[in-house]
């Protein structure tokens, strides 16, 4: 009969995690994650097998933790389309180390998105809703999330890798103002687009 572990696999990510966040994720490792737990090895290869397995499991953890952050309940796709980046730059700011192995190469897994990706099925809904919100075509609104993303990636990039420094609000402030411009470029009606709360 096998062994039972009294470490279940949620205490292992939930370590692991934090170990990513904390120290980078090239620190996690059977060894470094058992001292971490305060135990053998024995409950981590039990649970994973190897470090293929570990790491698996962990991009898989880490992303759904990151995908619970960006999650918005407004009901105005452009508020929620702010509310994602604005999550990802207080990730970048707070959690570069989580930041980086999501979307900087170091997820074995892959990255998280794609920009091809951003007119397909999954993002119909909410591009559906701005078009209907600003008077764009979908085309229109799929350039102008496209260019928003494109630009607040260079930002959190430069952040999450100490090339700039800032505020969070800062940083808003400068991909606020962006993506104004690139909605106005594509001819959207400023009185539309005028943010709550300004």
């Amino acid at each position: 009969m096998a062994r039972k572990t009294t470490i279940s696999r949620e205490v292992i990510l939930e370590a692991a995690l934090k170990m990513l966040i904390r120290d980078g994720y090239a620190s996690v490792n059977v060894k470094t994650l058992a001292a971490e737990i305060g135990c053998s090895t024995q409950p981590i290869v039990w649970h994973f097998e190897n470090m293929g397995g570990l790491r698996q499991a962990l991009s898989e953890y880490a992303m759904a933790y990151a995908a619970q952050k960006a999650a918005s309940s407004y009901e105005d796709k452009l508020e929620s389309f702010e509310f994602l980046g604005r999550s990802y730059v207080k990730m970048a700011l707070k959690e570069p180390n989580l930041f980086k192995f999501l979307y900087l190469g170091e997820n074995p897994v892959g990255k998280p998105y794609n920009l091809k990706d951003i007119g397909k099925a999954k993002n119909k809904e909410m591009i559906a809703m701005i078009a209907e919100q600003t008077g764009l075509n979908e085309e229109q609104v799929v350039r102008f999330v496209r260019n928003t993303v494109i630009y607040s990636h260079g930002i959190a990039t430069m952040l999450a890798t100490g090339v700039l420094k800032g505020t969070e609000k800062e940083m808003m402030e400068m991909i606020n103002s962006a993506a104004d411009s690139f909605i106005l470029n594509e001819g959207a009606d400023p009185e539309k687009i005028a943010k709550k709360g300004k």
